[in-house]
């Protein structure tokens, strides 16, 4: 009895002087990037008919001669770990843009292709690697869509509604740059963002 009250007692020891590998270094934890109130953070333009926020919700939309806008952020990423729930209904034009040369995480229409190309990604064209599975399983038209964008190195995956739609390797886009929000010019469109949250990873 002695013999296991011992071993109990050093191996308890061990627990507390040598803790755990995963507890000894804190993962990295999501940081909200939009306050949901205001564009702090975000290089907004002086004169900004295209970005409001409001209630949790980032909205962005055309001004009255259908020109577009991207809002990026002040900060620069490199490879991290991004989640958003994004909503529109009609046909829009936009994405998430992100490094340096820049590369576009695509929603909605192309305006090139004139077909939807949500999910896939846009390098100055459409390459076939990048482009969407699973969508029509994945998406849901008009309601929130939950969408998670990894860039890690050259390989970048997306998640629509935790299924896995997409995942392109390319070398080319390799610089950190700021993250931003599309709308693009030439159409009426209406896209909304909101509980936008970013990983950076190493």
């Amino acid at each position: 009895m002695k013999i296991f009250c011992l071993a109990a007692l050093a191996l308890n020891l061990a627990f507390n002087v040598f803790p755990a590998t995963q507890d000894a270094v804190p993962a990295a934890v999501y940081e909200q990037f939009f306050t949901g109130t205001n564009l702090a953070g975000w290089n907004s333009p002086e004169a900004n008919p295209f970005w409001s926020a409001t209630k949790g919700i980032l909205k962005g939309q055309n001004d009255s001669s259908l020109k577009g806008n991207v809002l990026y952020t002040k900060k620069d990423y490199r490879n991290f770990d991004l989640e958003t729930e994004v909503r529109w209904s009609g046909e829009i034009d936009s994405g998430i843009m992100f490094r340096k040369p820049e590369l576009q995480l695509q929603f909605g229409v192309s305006r090139s292709l004139k077909t939807d190309m949500t999910g896939s990604f846009y390098t100055g064209k459409y390459p076939e690697p990048g482009r969407a599975r699973k969508l029509t399983e994945a998406f849901k038209p008009g309601e929130w869509n939950k969408v998670r964008l990894v860039a890690r190195g050259d390989t970048f995956t997306v998640w629509v509604n935790d299924i896995k739609t997409t995942e392109y390797t390319d070398p080319h886009f390799s610089a950190a740059a700021p993250i931003g929000l599309q709308v693009h010019p030439g159409l009426k469109m209406e896209v909304e963002f909101r509980n936008l949250k970013i990983k950076e990873l190493e």
